[in-house]
Order: structure tokens, then sequence, then C-alpha cells
């Protein structure tokens, strides 16, 4: 029994190893759907899933997928997911300036807030909200309450976020193309005068002129 005992057993760190790598994203089921197919013999019926993953620090995706059971739907929802996140401008834990989308029938507004406000959100867009790591928002839902259009929507209105450091003002605005071509065309017209006025005879003033 002792020699039992004092045997050493292998580590079993691994398996924590694996799970602390696999959740590094935050993984959320949005909508559940029974889907059904008629086929000649009746109807075949599978699930379809709706899921938002996020790493709570700007990152966020969605993906929807179809699956013979629940558990299948899922696993297929969250590797589209993975392949289509999108990197969130945020500011101080909310937006950095009013943002709106529309994706078939739904219409989402976000807008930021001040701290200690919290997610004025509710239902998929408080969820996707949530994940992408907005501490502070407002939001309003103005079409469809479709759940699939109403997360696209939410997901392509964080898409078009511009961060301060890239917004067109008075000081930093661009030169226009109008502005660009009138500069380019300046030294070429003064290099053209003076050509013409090289070209021209020199007068000769005659030696009594000059007495």
């Amino acid at each position: 029994m002792n020699n039992r005992d004092n045997r050493q057993r292998p580590a079993r760190n691994n398996n924590n190893q694996v799970i602390l790598e696999e959740k590094q994203y935050d993984e959320r089921t949005l909508n559940i759907d029974r889907v059904a197919r008629v086929v000649k013999g009746g109807r075949r019926f599978r699930f379809r899933a709706l899921v938002v993953v996020g790493d709570k620090k700007g990152r966020v995706g969605i993906g929807s997928a179809k699956g013979s059971d629940v558990t299948a739907a899922v696993n297929k929802a969250n590797d589209v997911a993975k392949k289509h996140l999108v990197k969130v401008s945020l500011y101080k834990d909310t937006f950095p300036h009013e943002t709106e989308a529309k994706v078939g029938g739904s219409h989402i507004l976000l807008k930021p807030a001040s701290a200690g406000t919290g997610l004025i959100a509710g239902g998929v867009v408080r969820t996707i909200l949530e994940v992408a790591g907005v501490g502070n928002a407002l939001s309003k839902s103005l079409g469809s309450s479709n759940k699939t259009n109403t997360a696209y929507a939410t997901i392509e209105a964080l898409d078009s976020l511009v961060p301060a450091s890239k917004w067109v003002t008075r000081m930093n605005k661009a030169p226009s193309a109008k502005a660009k071509a009138v500069e380019k065309a300046a030294p070429a017209k003064e290099e053209k005068e003076e050509k013409e006025e090289a070209k021209k005879p020199v007068k000769k003033t005659s030696a009594k002129a000059k007495e």
C-alpha cells in the first residue's frame, strides 16, 4: 500500500490550460429557432442558433448556423462568429460619437453616455454591448424587433465607429483635389511665363540715343 501511495501521479494541468485557452472569448447564445424543410417524405427539423462572441476588450462578432441538434448548431455558430470579429473603437468605456445602422427592417441607434450611466439597452443589443466591453451607452431600436437583423445592425453600427484621432476637423482637414490641382498648376504657370520672357528679343539702343 505504501509503495502505491508513493508513486508519482501525472500532473493534470494540461486540461486546465486547454480550458483557459478556449475560454478567452465570452460566448453567449442570442436565439435558437427550430426550422423545418419540406421534403418528399415529410418535414425535416433542424435548429438554427444565433451566437455572439467577444473578448470584452473591443472585439466582437456574431454568427448564425444550423445543425441537427442545438449543440451542433451552437458550435458551428461560434466558429462563424470567431471568423468575423469586428474591432470596436471605444473611448472611456463608451462610444466616441453617435452612430446608427439599418439591416433589413431593423434600425439601431447608439449614443455615448457619461460615466456611471450603464447600458441603457435591452435584449440582443445589451448582450452584444456587454460582450464587446462597452460600459456606458444609450441605445434605441427604431425598426423591426427581429433578433437576427437587430444583431447584424448592431454589429454594423459598432463597425462604423471612427476614433477621435481620425476625425476630419478644420485643424486636420486634408486639402481637396481641386486645391491640390491649383497648387501644382501655379509653379508650372510661372515657369511658362519665364520661358516666354526669355524668348522675347532684346531692343538695341543706338549710340545717338545713348549720347
